[in-house]
């Protein structure tokens, strides 16, 4: 088993003495097996860490270290306790530990807890990528340790006012937490969220309709191997699907099955369960990331949240987010946040300072546009919207690609002025000729065909493992928020091949034929 040893393990007994001593406790639970030791002070905050014991890997007996930093704003007393945020990495990272990483938040008033995450930094095991029989033990041990810190606002036994921040795998834990205290308390015990740049279905974010996002399958292969974070055959399955192009499922005889590993992954089965978050959310993601594109994230607000919760919540997506260069298809190069700046006056902390100052102490509200959609668009502006269904039905004709190989071709949609802000898909009569044909599609502007780039750098694939024959298809297009300006026009750029998807084009040349094309959208035009 993987675990760490720290030079400056100390005894539990008395680690327990001098954390109850730092915090202001007259007994500390150590129910968790929790060792901890106050190490700075500051001006600004009292930092204390500590590790807690959590469950056994799957076939092992020995816990779990999981470690963690807590951060003691000045002035939090159990006279005058304070609300606490929870913070956690991304993917290959670590947890805060110096007492300026948490500044903004302690000098707001709030105490942090960031914790390293199962299989990375100082603590134990392996990344189970959110699993709730793992992972899960280890975020309500968590909160387990959090309800018994007198200086936390405590709403009742067990039910510390609590919120949450974190980008990518540090928003996966956010909503798993969340989750899972209802499934073990039946209370909604997490207070707030603001989950940025994360997902909903881990499968279809890896590896959409069984095309494998190539290089993000090797990245995520190759952030996890410093510290061993990985089992084995999860490492095994995310190189064997880069290299044969497929997502593994365990159906040919020796390989792994990602599907069975992956299936409680995310707030996908959650939600499947009949699970419904009943909180403020504010969600952060990236209108450029082709990892966890935007579309992720519009479904968590549509079925992970209760009608009444997407009312005290926030959605915002800015340029940027798990962003690499695109080429081919051409797209566009932007880091910016429009809409944060448009809502706090700030950066996305200044954002969420004030969304939790609402949330978790019942300030006024500081900011506008709970309830609404806000979505930066490639000139740095924000579109924002209260509806993103998809009304606007566009008709585009013939569509035509070859497969396997050849460049990018753009199809006039509809003349600008225009906003599209939200999903948007494609149903039509596709005629496919080769084997396991693939092509991908997304959203462009420009003034013609040649110039016409993609809007936010996402595509997606259409895939017909048996040829078809003019059988009715829908195919999903990547969400994006765009205004296209007099004088552009709006297309639907279709092509063989895509560098996120690199190898994962057709498996034998071939053609794509789509007709009577249709584009259905989140949008409006003038």
């Amino acid at each position: 088993m993987r675990r760490t040893t720290r030079a400056t393990r100390v005894t539990r007994a008395a680690v327990a003495t001098a954390l109850a001593a730092a915090l202001g406790l007259t007994t500390l639970g150590v129910t968790n097996a929790t060792t901890a030791e106050a190490r700075t002070s500051t001006p600004g905050a009292l930092v204390t860490d500590g590790c807690l014991q959590s469950v056994p890997e799957p076939g092992e007996t020995e816990p779990v270290d999981i470690c963690w930093t807590l951060f003691q704003p000045a002035g939090a007393t159990p006279e005058r306790p304070v609300p606490l945020v929870f913070q956690s990495h991304g993917w290959g990272g670590s947890r805060w530990t110096e007492s300026g990483q948490a500044l903004r938040f302690t000098r707001h008033g709030y105490g942090v807890l960031s914790f390293d995450q199962r299989g990375f930094g100082e603590s134990g095991g392996h990344a189970h990528v959110e699993n709730p029989d793992l992972e899960g033990h280890d975020v309500r041990a968590l909160v387990k340790l959090v309800s018994e810190l007198p200086w936390v606002i405590q709403d009742r036994k067990g039910d510390p006012r609590i919120g949450a921040i974190g980008g990518s795998y540090g928003g996966g834990y956010q909503f798993l937490m969340a989750f899972e205290e209802i499934r073990a308390t039946g209370r909604q015990v997490v207070d707030a969220l603001v989950p940025q740049i994360t997902w909903h279905d881990l499968e279809e974010s890896l590896a959409p309709e069984g095309v494998v996002r190539t290089e993000w399958a090797l990245a995520l292969s190759a952030g996890s191997l410093p510290s061993d974070a990985l089992p084995p055959n999860v490492y095994k399955a995310l190189v064997e699907g880069a290299a044969t192009g497929t997502w593994p499922d365990g159906s040919v005889p020796g390989t792994e099955d990602m599907v069975t590993f992956m299936e409680k992954n995310g707030p996908k089965w959650q939600v499947a369960q009949g699970a419904r978050l009943d909180v403020p959310v504010l969600i952060g993601q990236g209108t450029t990331d082709t990892l966890f594109p935007l579309e992720q994230a519009l479904t968590n607000w549509k079925v992970a949240l209760t009608r009444e919760a997407r009312k005290r919540s926030i959605f915002t997506a800015y340029n940027g987010g798990h962003a690499l260069p695109a080429v081919l298809p051409a797209g566009v190069s932007v880091s910016s946040d429009p809409c944060a700046e448009k809502l706090s006056g700030g950066d996305f902390t200044d954002l969420t300072l004030a969304f939790l100052d609402r949330a978790l102490k019942g300030a006024k509200k500081k900011v506008r546009g709970y309830g609404r959609f806000h979505v930066a668009t490639p000139e740095s502006g924000c579109v924002t919207t209260r509806s993103i269904k998809r009304r606007l039905e566009l008709p585009v004709g013939t569509v035509a690609t070859t497969a396997a190989a050849g460049g990018p071709i753009a199809f006039e949609v509809a003349e600008g002025p225009l906003t599209v802000a939200g999903g948007s898909h494609l149903t039509a009569l596709a005629t496919t000729i080769g084997a396991d044909a693939r092509a991908f599609y997304g959203l462009a502007i420009g003034t013609s065909p040649a110039d016409a780039t993609l809007v936010q750098n996402n595509v997606l694939p259409f895939r017909a493992a048996l040829p078809l024959v003019g059988e009715e298809v829908r195919i999903e297009l990547p969400a994006v928020g765009v205004e296209v300006p007099e004088g552009q026009s709006l297309f639907l750029l279709a092509s063989p091949i895509s560098d996120t998807f690199v190898g994962m084009s057709s498996r034998t040349p071939g053609v794509v034929l789509l007709e009577d094309t249709v584009l259905h959208t989140a949008g409006r035009l003038g």
